[in-house]
Formats: structure tokens, sequence, C-alpha cells
């Protein structure tokens, strides 16, 4: 770890406040990449804030939108993020096999169009940094205009929760070993 993160007593009133409104908050503990974004208070307020209304408040149950998050991770292989995500995806429900097909790189097989449609923009959003017309147009058939802009706010997010978490080293909980390569 390279960042030394600071215990609430060691905290200025400013980071103090954003890390109590953070973990009164619907997590109820301070997310990981917030102790590092404290180091400027008012980011920290407002990129905290952004993450709780993408991780609880899209037009996504928890099982799609850990499809644009995970993607997201095994993009950046932010080891952290994969470990704490992977978890709240097989709780909401996503097949093992299609956590397994992204650490791996592969295509995964959705039931779901929608999921295929979260998939295939998050992909394309960090591999070909754009969405196709084609693309483009059948995600709005199939998620809506609001869809891709919560899918496009879950990938961008997570990519600076990903770049954080590999900037400052985060490490997994001890014993944890990670999954990605």
């Amino acid at each position: 770890m390279r960042l030394k993160l600071l215990s609430p007593g060691e905290m200025s009133a400013e980071q103090k406040g954003t890390y109590d409104e953070a973990i009164s908050g619907k997590r109820g503990a301070p997310p990981a990449p917030m102790m590092a974004w404290l180091n400027s208070p008012e980011m920290a307020r407002h990129a905290t804030r952004l993450g709780e209304q993408l991780r609880f408040n899209t037009m996504f149950p928890a099982k799609l939108s850990e499809i644009a998050i995970l993607v997201t991770a095994r993009h950046w292989t932010s080891h952290y993020e994969w470990y704490a995500h992977k978890r709240l995806a097989l709780k909401g429900g996503m097949d093992p096999k299609i956590i397994e097909d992204i650490r791996d790189r592969r295509t995964p097989t959705f039931d779901d169009p929608k999921g295929q449609m979260i998939y295939d923009l998050a992909k394309s959003l960090h591999e070909g940094h754009g969405v196709s017309q084609a693309l483009y147009d059948e995600a709005v058939k199939v998620l809506t205009e609001r869809g891709i802009v919560e899918v496009i706010g879950l990938c961008g997010y997570y990519t600076m929760v990903s770049m954080t978490l590999n900037t400052f080293e985060f490490g997994l909980p001890e014993g944890e070993v990670s999954d990605l390569v």
C-alpha cells in the first residue's frame, strides 16, 4: 500500500465530514477508494455520492450492473475491485460461468439480452474507446438511452475506482488471493 489511510481520528474536519456522510449511506462503510480520495475531501464527497448512485440507484438490478463493473475491473486488472465485485455479482445472482468468462477474457453467453448488451457496451467502451452506430442503435432498443448513460457511468466511475486502487496498490483482505493474472 503506497498511501497511509487515515483513521477517523486523524482526519481533518472536512475529511471527517465526507467520511461520516459515506458511512451513513446505503453502504454503511467507506468504499475503499474513498479512503485515498480523502486527500481531496471535496472530490471524495462527490465521487462517493456518484458511486452510491451508480451502485444502488440505476435502472439495473445488481446482476446486470455488476457486468459493467466486472468488465471494467478486468480491463484494468484491478485485483481489489474484482475481488469485491465478484462477490457482489454472485450475491446478485450472476451465473458463475459469466464471471469466469469475463475473468478469462472470453465472451460470455447470456440468457438475458440486457446482460449481453451491457457486456457489449462495456467492452466496446473500454477496448474500442466508443460505440459503433450499429451497437448504439441496438443498445437504444434493448436498454434505452437512460440505460446507455448508466452503463457509461458505471464504466467511467469504476475506471476511476480501478485506477485509484491500482495506483495506491490496495491489497486484498488477509488470506485472499487474486483471481486475476
